[in-house]
This record gives structure tokens, C-alpha cells and sequence, in this order.
């Protein structure tokens, strides 16, 4: 039984909504779910999997029949999927009553409930959030009904407020495959449990390839249970770090950051941390670095390369003399030592902006 297991598409979704990309971001994570109809009819796909949060926040109903159309486009692949905190099912939630393709099957319950489907031989667990906390381990000591068939389990949570998950003990219950959702970055477990972590990444912090699990569960003799993780995402963010020093001019830098842009991908989001010792009498204008690409922030960690001595011999005979002649003389001459030196000399002399 070949499945795919995503979560957290939050379709809905304006990730930096204050930058000039955001609606191109709202529109891309539409696509990145309508590429996983595709994989699925490519693939020849018996089951998808969605563990929670596959909307944003509380779905239009246009915005369900909208994906359900999508669904119906499934050549042979069966559908499964629960709510998750943020789509949860309220007693207003368009999800209630909704009538859904028949290909598709939604875990409504607000507790553990089974789900058979018998012409692929598997049984699917879990249940819908009905509110947006859950702080009771859900899952802890649940185990499938019997020993036949394939058995699957659909998860979302894992932290103190959303289902807290005793991972050990999920990873030696005897389910074939636990498909997790919640947690954004992914990470597998072991062949038989996954974080698929989101389609798409959401905000700064979410740094690294996102996309799917995609695997095969074989029931000849005894069953195994086969997973990859597939990036495929149509951006990500990026952290970027340039190292300047003191021959460094605005044109060079921003030449640099053109050049890391074109290698890495200039499709991706970026968080530019400058570091390194420049001429003290050089400070990088920001403002204009931010207009080379997808840039959301630009962090200048630099320090002005300051003659120490000839500092001293002009201030020989004031707080800033006393300080450089006091750090110099520390035991303790490393690398915090000296960036304490540099720090204190920069607010001394204050902003030379």
C-alpha cells in the first residue's frame, strides 16, 4: 500500500504579509497542495494522508469545495484527514455536515475513532480537534483493534498545549505507520513515524526544506513499513552570512550578497547577517541592501577595525582611554574580550551615523 503523509498546509495562509511578496506566498501554497494531487495520480498514490492544520484558520465554504474539487481529481488515491488547532472543529466550523467526495473520509470525532478501508486493507486512527487546546495525551495508549491488516495512525500535536506525545512509547506501539502533524520542520522518527512538517515554510524561523513523506507499507508475511522525505517546496528561507572586512565598500558588499543570491536561489527568502571587522570610518547602508532580492532582514553585526594605540594616545586622559588601558590589561584576552572592547569603544564614541 503506497501512501503520502502532509500536514500543516495551512492553506489560507499570508506569510509576510508586509512584504511585496506575500500574495505571490498565499497563491504558492495553493500550488504546493495542488502539486500533491499530482504526485499522487503520478505515483499511482492508494492513500493521502493529512494530520491537522491543512487550513490556516477556519475554511470558507468555497475554500473546502475548492480543495474537495481538487480531491475528486484523484485517480485512485482515498483521502484522510483530521483538523488540527488551528482549523479546528467548532460547533460553527463549515467542516460539520459537509458532504465530501467519496474518495475522501474525515476523522470527525473529538476522540479516538477507527476508519476502515477495505479494498486497500488498512484501518486509519485518530480524531478532530474540536477546540484549539488540547493539553490530555491523546494518543499515549492507544493500539490498533487487531493484528490484521495495515494499521495507521493520524496524529497532530506534541507539545504542552496541543495532545502532549510520549514519543517512545508511540514509536513501540505496533502501529504499521504514526503520520504526525503540528511540529512545521520535519523529521523522521523511524520508518514507521514522521513529522512531514509543512508544504510550504510559514515565517523566518522555519529555515530548511519542506514538502512531504511519501511511503510504502508491504503486507507479504510480515509487513514492513518503507519512508522517504521529499522536499519540494517552491521556497524557502534562507540564513545568510557575509564576512567583510576593511577593503569592504557598499558596492563589494552588495555585489557579494548578488552573487549568494544567484548560487543559492534567488526564488528563496533571506535573513543577511554581516560580519567581520570593516574600516571604522565605513557603515553599509541597510535600506539599500533589502532592494537585491527577497530579503526580509539585514542584521549589521560588523564592527569598525579601530587603531586601539592610536585611540589611546588621544584619550590617554579620559573614560576612553581608561577603558581600552582596563581591557587591554584583562587576563582574559579572547574573542568575547575583544568584542567587549569593540562594543564599549562604539558606544563611547557614539553613533557616527
Amino acid at each position: 500500500m503506497k501512501f503520502i503523509h502532509i500536514a500543516d498546509v495551512h492553506l489560507g495562509a499570508i506569510p509576510d504579509s508586509s512584504m511585496p511578496w506575500a500574495e505571490e506566498r498565499e497563491k504558492e501554497i495553493w500550488e504546493s497542495f495542488k502539486n500533491i494531487i499530482n504526485v499522487c495520480n503520478e505515483e499511482d498514490v492508494d492513500l493521502l494522508l493529512i494530520a491537522g492544520d491543512f487550513f490556516h484558520k477556519q475554511p470558507l465554504v468555497r475554500e473546502i469545495k475548492e480543495v474537495d474539487y481538487y480531491f475528486s481529481t484523484l485517480k485512485m488515491t482515498r483521502v484522510v484527514l483530521m483538523t488540527g488547532n488551528h482549523d479546528y472543529m467548532g460547533p460553527r466550523s463549515n467542516y460539520v455536515g459537509y458532504e465530501w467526495n467519496e474518495n475522501v473520509h474525515m476523522l470527525t470525532g473529538d476522540t479516538i475513532e477507527s476508519l476502515v478501508l477495505e479494498d486497500i486493507n488498512t484501518t486509519v486512527y485518530g480524531f478532530s480537534y474540536h477546540s484549539r487546546d488540547i493539553r490530555e495525551p491523546m494518543y499515549d495508549d492507544v493500539e490498533p483493534l487487531n493484528n490484521e491488516g495495515i494499521h495507521i495512525l493520524l496524529a497532530h500535536g506534541g507539545d504542552d498545549r496541543n495532545v502532549p506525545m510520549n514519543m517512545k512509547k508511540l514509536q513501540h506501539s505496533k502501529f504499521d505507520y504514526i503520520a504526525l502533524g503540528h511540529i512545521h520542520k520535519p523529521e523522521i522518527f523511524s520508518n514507521k513515524m514522521a513529522y512531514s512538517g509543512s508544504l510550504e515554510p510559514l515565517d523566518k524561523n522555519e529555515v530548511g526544506e519542506r514538502g512531504y513523506i511519501i511511503g510504502e507499507i508491504n503486507k507479504d508475511r510480515d509487513i514492513s513499513t518503507n519512508i522517504q522525505f521529499i522536499a519540494s517546496s517552491i521556497r524557502e528561507y534562507k540564513k545568510l552570512i557575509i564576512s567583510i572586512d576593511q577593503e569592504t565598500t557598499q558596492g563589494a558588499l552588495e555585489d557579494i550578497i548578488r552573487r549568494n543570491l544567484r548560487e543559492q536561489g534567488e526564488q528563496d527568502i533571506y535573513q543577511i547577517r554581516i560580519e567581520g571587522y570593516r574600516d571604522e570610518k565605513n557603515y553599509f547602508d541597510k535600506e539599500s541592501i533589502l532592494t537585491l532580492g527577497n530579503i526580509l532582514d539585514v542584521i549589521d553585526d560588523s564592527h569598525p577595525d579601530y587603531d586601539f594605540d592610536a585611540l589611546y594616545k588621544e584619550n590617554s586622559d579620559n573614560m576612553i582611554g581608561m577603558f581600552i588601558k582596563s581591557i587591554k590589561e584583562s587576563h582574559e584576552q579572547d574573542e568575547v574580550t575583544k568584542k567587549a572592547l569593540y562594543y564599549g569603544i562604539e558606544a563611547l564614541l557614539g553613533s557616527r551615523e
